[in-house]
Formats: C-alpha cells, structure tokens, sequence
C-alpha cells in the first residue's frame, strides 16, 4: 500500500492530559487522517470530471463478496461517473484509523473504514464521519449523488451537501438475523432526506410506497448474454464434473433464509438426485447443513464461472425458508436461472410467484412432497421446449439491467436539475463535533 495524508484534513486534538487518560489512544500522526491507496491505484484516474456529479455508496454488503444488484448497478454507472463504495467498518490490527481504497477493473473505488476495536458506537460514528470528509476532502468530491444501501451510515454522513441522495432499499434488513436495533430508526431518518426510494421487489414497493413520496419499484433484473452462455457451454467444471444426475443447483448465500429442512427432506426422499449448492455459508453454523451423500457443498465461485456451473444443472433450484426474512426478497437468480435455460423450481416467495410462477415460468411448491413432484415434473420438461424457452425469452427481452440503470439514472438527473429546497431541519441539527466524541472514551 501507499500511504497519502489527506490534504488539510486536520483536526483539533483534546489537550494531552485527556489524550493520555483515554483508555485505547488514537495514533493521530501529524494530526492527519490517512487514506490508503492501492500500490496499483493510477492516482491520475482518480481526477474529477466536473460536469457530472460523482456517486458515493455507503454499503452493508462487500463489494467482492457476492456479485449481485449493487455491483450490476454501480459498475453500469461508473460508466459515466466516479463512483465510490464507503463499506462497513473492519477492525484495524493496531489503535490506528484510516480508509483502504483501491479501484475494481468496472472503475469502481472500494473504500474499506478501518478503525480501532473497543469504540463506543458514538466514537465509532465520530471517527467514520471524519474519514468519509477526509474521502470527500482528498477525492475532491463535490455535491455527490449520495446513495444508500445501509440506513445504518446515516448519521456520520447525513451532513454532506449533496446533489440526489437516494436509497435503494434492496431488502427489509431489520427482518434478518442480527439486524441492529436502531436499523428502523435510522431507516425512517432515510426516508426523510432522501429524494428517491428505489425498492428490489414489488412486493418491498407495496411495504414502503407510503413511507416516502417518491417511491419506485426496481425488480431484480438479468444481464441475459451473460447467463445465456450455460446453453452451450460443454466443458464442466472440475469440482462438479464427476457429480451424477439429474443434478439439482442452487448458488447463493446460504444463510437463515434457505429452507434447510427441505434441502434434508428432498435428499432423504430421493437419494438418486445431487443436490450441488454453490455459495459461502454465513450467520449460521455449517454444522447445520443437511450432510448426505446426495448434497455437494462447492462453496463461493465468481459471477464468471456461475454460468459454467449452471451448464451441467438439469433442474434450478430457489429452496427458500417461508419467515421474515424472506418476506421481501426478490431474487436475482430467478432470471439468472431462466435465461441459462433451466426448469426452476421455488418456494412460494410473494417475488416469484409474481411474475414468474403466474407465467408459468416457474414452478411453485412448499413441502418437500409438493417439492419433490415439482422437480420431477422440471425433469420430464424438455429443456428444448420451444414453447417454454420461447416465453422465456420473450419475457427476459423486456428487463435488463442497462435498462434498469437508464430508469434509475433518468430519475436521478431529474432531481438534480431541479430547483433545491435547502436542507431538511434533521440536517441542519446541531451535533456535538467529531473530535470531541473520538476523544471521549467514557
């Protein structure tokens, strides 16, 4: 890495007494906040173009964890502005604080926080707000377009002057596992700043439309070339080459949200199908998989090799638990797994059914016995039905996500041509200032 001070960031320090009584010091070098730049980092790439409004996301999800909605939309808008994607928080490996920023081959600028362990969440606040000014100070970053997938970034970010501030609300986080408990709260002082509200599903559109009075549904959509691929890819990938069929997939992370029951019943009731999960195991304990001779774990592969993986699929698989934190999904792979031309088979999430199992794109089933006879039924259609593949297509054709960026984007530039209110009075509050919070460690 190369290290660079960000220019004039400097901040007042509480006298050296107080300094010395706090209980983790903060390593403040020169009274300068730093910024980590990619030894690979063309620092020339990094100049503003002034005429378009740059994009800052404050994010729950990684950026190289799983490639899903965010990465399908921010890369498409990186085509036309800088973006950056401020993450959560990693613990530093000393009392140190800073931001790691390196540039993804799509032109998007990861921005990873890196503070000390032992914060207060106040402190923690504090110290993000000074990092992201650093950011804003050092990226000359001017009026951002400041775009929200965590409510939670809210208040060490809610000063900035911005051109559009909108949330693209892609799930109801307050419904899944270890959800903060002010996620709500901090959701509700969203809605208040923001100008747009875009949602991952229709049925998250009916949930939220009368919470904000700009509202718009954006369903998961396909880049369709891409997943198109697995029709005529022939070579297997080695890791699910010597799995027999009919083989079953799923790919996604496996979390609280997949039915593990049904995973086990379908493996018990027919030991002659392979169940091939591809994906990381989170917020649950892998001890808790289903482990039967039938279920192939294969762990995360790239967006790259998903459609390889999906060549050698006869049947697709969305096996998702019925509870909260489903309630509101809309998944991405529901196109994904059409456009490779798979018979999928799901559970009765409300996105799925409309539109896809109303189509008869899909087909719909809960219990294992009603799941079981699904699948055999995805088996006995011919994956060169005309009729079906033909729908099919038909359908995908009218979503994209060129298509979905252009919509949104449109939206965007709206607000920002248009005349400014000012600021909301939730932005004008006063606030006690940064240094005095990361300096207080009661």
């Amino acid at each position: 890495m190369s290290t660079y001070p960000a220019s004039d960031q400097r901040f007042e320090e509480k006298d050296a007494s107080e300094k010395q009584s706090s209980d983790i010091p903060f390593q403040l070098e020169q009274n300068l906040i730093y910024l980590k730049w990619s030894e690979k980092t063309d620092l020339e790439s990094l100049e503003s173009n002034t005429s378009v409004s740059d994009l800052v996301c404050f994010s729950h999800l990684r950026w190289d964890f799983v490639y899903q909605r965010p990465q399908h939309l921010l890369s498409r808008c990186a085509q036309a502005r800088r973006v950056f994607v401020v993450e959560e928080p990693l613990d530093s490996p000393d009392d140190s604080y800073y931001l790691d920023i390196s540039r993804r081959e799509c032109g998007v600028w990861v921005v990873v926080p890196h503070l000390p362990q032992g914060l207060s969440e106040d402190q923690a606040i504090a110290l993000q707000r000074l990092l992201v000014d650093a950011l804003i100070a050092e990226a000359q970053i001017q009026t951002p377009i400041l775009w929200y997938y965590n409510p939670m970034a809210v208040p060490f970010t809610h000063h900035l002057d911005a051109s559009a501030i909108v949330y693209d609300c892609m799930d109801e986080l307050s419904a899944f596992q270890g959800a903060h408990p002010e996620l709500q709260t901090r959701e509700a002082h969203l809605f208040e700043l923001a100008n747009l509200v875009f949602t991952g599903g229709l049925s998250l559109y009916e949930a939220k439309q009368h919470q904000h009075s700009s509202v718009h549904a954006f369903p998961s959509s396909i880049d369709a070339a891409h997943f198109a691929q697995a029709r005529v890819i022939g070579e297997e990938p080695s890791d699910q080459a010597a799995i027999p069929h009919p083989r079953l997939g799923f790919y996604g992370v496996v979390d609280e949200r997949m039915d593990l029951a049904l995973l086990e019943g379908i493996a018990q009731t027919r030991p002659d199908w392979h169940l091939v999960i591809i994906g990381p195991v989170v917020k649950i304990d892998p001890a808790l998989l289903p482990k039967y001779p039938n279920i192939h774990y294969l762990g995360g592969k790239s967006y790259q090799e998903l459609p390889s993986y999906l060549a050698g699929w006869d049947v697709a698989l969305l096996p998702f638990a019925r509870n909260e934190s489903t309630r509101f999904i809309s998944p991405t792979k529901t196109p994904e797994y059409l456009a490779a031309g798979k018979p999928v088979v799901s559970t009765s999430i409300r996105d799925v059914v409309r539109p896809y199992g109303d189509e008869e794109l899909v087909y719909i089933a809960d219990t294992v016995p009603e799941f079981v006879t699904a699948i055999e039924k995805a088996l006995a259609q011919s994956q060169t039905n005309n009729d079906w593949l033909n729908r099919v297509d038909a359908f995908l054709s009218q979503i994209s996500w060129d298509l979905t960026w252009q919509a949104m984007n449109e939206l965007i530039e709206a607000v920002i041509a248009a005349p400014k209110q000012g600021k909301s009075s939730i932005q004008q509050e006063e606030t006690s200032t940064a240094t005095e919070l990361v300096s207080s460690r009661k």
